[in-house]
């Protein structure tokens, strides 16, 4: 709201997975700013030609009748060629003094920003949008902490977790088949989608796991060669799916040649392949503290942009410390013992080779898993 009052300087961009609430939040800004305004999503667009955003601009245009109007276009990212037909549209209104104050929303981090970059570099503000925190899915559905770790930070699936079937179903297709139907398939040239589908969902089964490519390889039908599991990964992890956290080296260059750790950006793509029940795996210490450290590791994934920081792991033969924050030179480690990991002298190894400005242990004797899910791990720097 803050960034729609101002004077008309810079393309608002707001990008984030499906189903966060990004056309809510459009609307709803548009609805209280008091300016005329245009909304259209390119989901309905007939075609994918640049001709489309042309039209919707000067629709724009028009209902401004040269005074200011918001315009807002959803999923921008199908178009063909947009960023090219973004530019051309905002810079003819900057020599013109027209007042077109402009919103786009792509639920494709990665296309967004490859266009955002190759020709819109100084024009726009970029806002990530990721899955609802704790904090927020339990002030918005009243959640508790083990039904967050259960049924995640989406929040059309809320209405539906007193009913597993239904929430199930809705998951796996107006969440999980959509996006990649229509997020990567439909958008990004992808050889083999069997084998993008496949790698979801070894990397959900795998969630808070290290998995080398050639390990990869040795699973998956018809998998190719690394680079094309790299790629694939980076896919998922763009769609808000699934992450390959990396391994942090003394030397940073190392870690992109790294054994990936994979981690779901939200735990419900994890519990919906379970096959026990919510009531069972929570009787299960071992399978629910591998649920409780996804929590975890989506929470500072998700968190991360927003706190300029990343996350990475460590791991020195039998030694491994979970979730290493990095934010420039300031190193944070943070270790998770639940009931089902027994930890060794792994933290104090690690100390020792990289002197970090602080280490946390989450678990019954440290700070409480419920608890951390509530912080912002941003302020660990502070």
């Amino acid at each position: 709201m803050e960034r729609i009052k101002d004077p008309r300087k810079f393309i608002q961009v707001i990008a984030g997975p499906r189903q966060v609430g990004k056309t809510t939040l459009a609307l709803q800004c548009m609805e209280n700013s008091g300016i005329v305004n245009h909304f259209a999503s390119a989901d309905e667009a007939l075609n994918m030609d640049p001709v489309w955003i042309d039209q919707q601009w000067e629709t724009a245009r028009i209902r401004g009748s040269g005074k200011q109007v918001l315009l807002a276009l959803d999923e921008i990212q199908k178009i063909n060629n947009w960023s090219l037909a973004v530019k051309k549209n905002w810079d003819r209104d900057t020599k013109d003094k027209i007042k077109v104050k402009v919103m786009l929303l792509g639920s494709s981090r990665l296309l967004l920003q490859e266009g955002l970059t190759e020709s819109l570099s100084g024009r726009f503000e970029l806002m990530l949008l990721p899955h609802w925190s704790f904090s927020e899915m339990e002030k918005a559905f009243d959640y508790s902490p083990e039904e967050y770790v259960w049924f995640g930070g989406y929040p059309g699936a809320a209405s539906f977790i007193k009913n597993p079937a239904r929430w199930k179903d809705y998951v796996l297709h107006s969440l999980i088949e959509t996006t990649i139907s229509k997020d990567i398939l439909m958008v990004t040239r992808v050889d083999k989608p069997a084998l993008l589908r496949n790698l979801f969902e070894l990397g959900c089964a795998y969630s808070g796991q290290i998995l080398s490519y050639n390990k990869m390889l040795g699973q998956l039908t018809d998998a190719g060669n690394t680079t094309t599991l790299a790629h694939y990964l980076k896919l998922l992890d763009s769609a808000g799916f699934l992450a390959g956290i990396e391994k942090i080296f003394l030397k940073q260059i190392r870690s992109r040649g790294s054994s990936p750790k994979f981690h779901v950006r939200d735990t419900s793509l994890l519990s919906v392949f379970s096959k026990m029940s919510f009531k069972e795996v929570k009787q299960r210490p071992e399978i629910w503290g591998r649920h409780v450290e996804s929590a975890i590791g989506a929470h500072l994934i998700n968190s991360s942009a927003a706190g300029n920081y990343e996350v990475h792991y460590w791991r020195d033969r039998d030694d491994e410390v979970d979730f290493i924050l990095r934010k420039g030179k300031s190193i944070i480690a943070i270790e998770v013992k639940t009931s089902a990991k027994q930890k060794t002298g792994s933290m104090t190894r690690f100390s020792a080779q990289f002197k970090p400005a602080k280490v946390l242990l989450i678990g019954d004797e440290g700070l409480k898993w419920k608890d951390f899910l509530k912080m912002d791990p941003g302020e660990l720097f502070e």
